[in-house]
C-alpha cells in the first residue's frame, strides 16, 4: 500500500531517531513510502496538528505519489484525525494506530490476538464518528487490520460489551500464567525474562540460549507473544527463560494496559536480561525508554543485567564487566555468532545463586 508520511519535529533532540523509527514501523506494516512531509512546530495545531501550509503540501504530495493512506508520526486526537482526513481525502493513520496494526499483523497466539483486539477496540471507541462517516471507503490495509470492517460497524454499546468479554478472557489467561508461575516457584526454578528495545536481538539471543526456533527478524516488533522455554545451566539447574515483546519510545498506554498479561512474565521474573543493541547510536536513549516502561509495569526493582548484543557489528569483544562492588553489570555477546554465551550463562548462575538468598542486587551501570 502506497503511503505518505507526515513527520513532525516538535523540538525533540531525538527527533531524527524518532523519525527513522517511524519509517521502520511503516515498512513493517507493509507500506511503500512514496513521500515524506516534514513539519517543524513549537506546538501542535489544535485542528490539524500541522499548519495549513504543510497540509497543502501533504495534499499535493499524496496526489503526485498516488498515496492510498497518510501515516502520521504523532498521536492524533479524534478531531485532528477527522479534520485531516476531510482535507486530504485519504485515510489518516497515526502512530498509535500504526503500532496497533503491526501488533495485529504479528500476533500469533490466542492470548496475543485477544490483547491486540482489546487495544484496537479501545482505540477505535474514541473514533466512532470518524469511522461511521468513512465506512463507504474502508477497504482494509494499513491501520484497518485486526478486528476488520464488520467490527467497525459496532456502536459504543456493542464495543463496550466486546471489551468486557475480552478483559474476562485475558483475566483467565492471567490466572493460568499465575498458576504456572507458582508451580515453578515451588520447584525452586529460576525465572529469567529477556527485555529490551524492539529489534535489539532478544529473540535471536533466546534461540541461541535455548536452542528454540522463535521467529527472529531485523524488524520492529518481530516478537509479540511471550515464549517460554526451560534449559539446564550447570550451577543454576533448571532455568525458565521467557522472550517478551520489545519496547519502543512513546508506546501507546492502551498497549501497556492491554499487554499487561504478556508482560506479567516480566513483572514476576527473578532476573531480567536487558538486551541492548550495542551497535545502535541511540542505545542510551533506548536503555532509558526500556527502564521507563519497566517502572510503568511494576518491574523496575527486579535484578537486572545489561546484555550488550550485536557486538560483532559494534566492534566489541565478548566479555563480562563488573561494577566497583564486584557485581556483574554488563555482559557483551553476539547472539547471531553465539559469542560470549558462556559468560552470559555464568552471569545467570551467579545472579541465580544470590537471588535464591534474597540478596541479589544489580547496580544500574551506565556505558561509557
Amino acid at each position: 500500500m502506497k503511503a505518505l508520511i507526515v513527520s513532525v519535529d516538535l523540538g525533540d533532540p531525538d527527533y531524527q531517531a524518532h523519525a527513522d523509527e517511524f519509517v521502520m514501523l511503516a515498512e513493517g506494516a507493509g507500506a511503500q513510502v512514496v513521500g515524506t512531509v516534514v513539519a517543524r512546530r513549537a506546538r501542535p495545531d489544535a485542528a490539524y496538528f500541522i499548519g495549513k501550509g504543510k497540509l497543502e503540501e501533504a495534499q499535493l504530495l499524496a496526489e503526485d505519489g498516488q498515496a492510498e493512506v497518510v501515516l502520521f508520526d504523532q498521536a492524533l486526537s479524534p478531531a485532528q484525525q477527522r479534520n485531516l482526513e476531510r482535507s486530504i481525502n485519504l485515510r489518516v493513520v497515526d502512530r498509535v494506530a500504526l503500532i496497533l496494526d503491526i501488533f495485529a499483523l504479528r500476533a500469533k497466539s490466542h492470548e496475543g490476538k485477544l490483547q491486540v483486539e482489546l487495544a484496537q477496540l479501545q482505540h477505535l471507541s474514541t473514533r466512532l464518528t470518524r469511522l461511521w462517516t468513512h465506512l463507504e471507503r474502508q477497504q482494509g490495509g494499513i491501520g484497518m487490520r485486526g478486528p476488520g470492517e464488520s467490527q467497525l460497524e459496532m456502536d459504543r454499546r456493542m464495543i463496550g460489551a466486546k471489551v468486557k468479554l475480552l478483559k474476562e478472557r485475558l483475566e483467565r489467561a492471567q490466572r493460568q500464567r499465575a498458576t504456572q508461575r507458582r508451580a515453578r516457584a515451588r520447584g525452586n526454578t529460576l525465572s529469567v525474562s529477556l527485555v529490551g528495545y524492539t529489534n535489539a536481538g532478544k529473540s535471536t539471543l533466546f534461540n541461541a540460549l535455548t536452542r528454540a526456533d522463535v521467529y527472529a527478524a531485523d524488524q520492529l516488533f518481530a516478537t509479540l507473544d511471550t515464549t517460554t522455554r526451560k534449559l539446564w545451566i550447570e550451577g543454576a539447574g533448571q532455568v525458565v527463560v521467557s522472550d517478551t515483546v520489545g519496547f519502543i519510545r512513546d508506546l501507546p498506554p492502551t498497549l501497556i494496559a492491554a499487554f499487561r498479561a504478556t508482560l506479567e512474565e516480566t513483572v514476576h521474573a527473578d532476573l531480567l536480561l536487558h538486551v541492548v543493541d550495542a551497535s545502535s547510536h541511540q542505545r542510551e536513549e533506548q536503555i532509558l525508554e526500556v527502564r521507563k516502561v519497566l517502572e510503568d509495569i511494576g518491574a523496575g526493582a527486579i535484578p537486572t543485567i545489561l546484555v550488550y548484543n550485536k557486538i560483532d557489528e559494534a566492534g566489541y569483544e565478548p566479555r563480562v564487566e563488573r561494577d566497583e562492588h564486584g557485581t556483574i553489570a554488563r555482559v557483551f555477546v553476539s547472539a547471531l555468532r553465539r559469542a560470549g554465551l558462556d559468560g552470559l550463562r555464568g552471569a545467570i548462575v551467579e545472579a541465580g545463586q544470590t537471588t535464591r538468598h534474597n540478596a541479589f542486587n544489580i547496580e544500574n551501570f551506565q556505558p561509557e
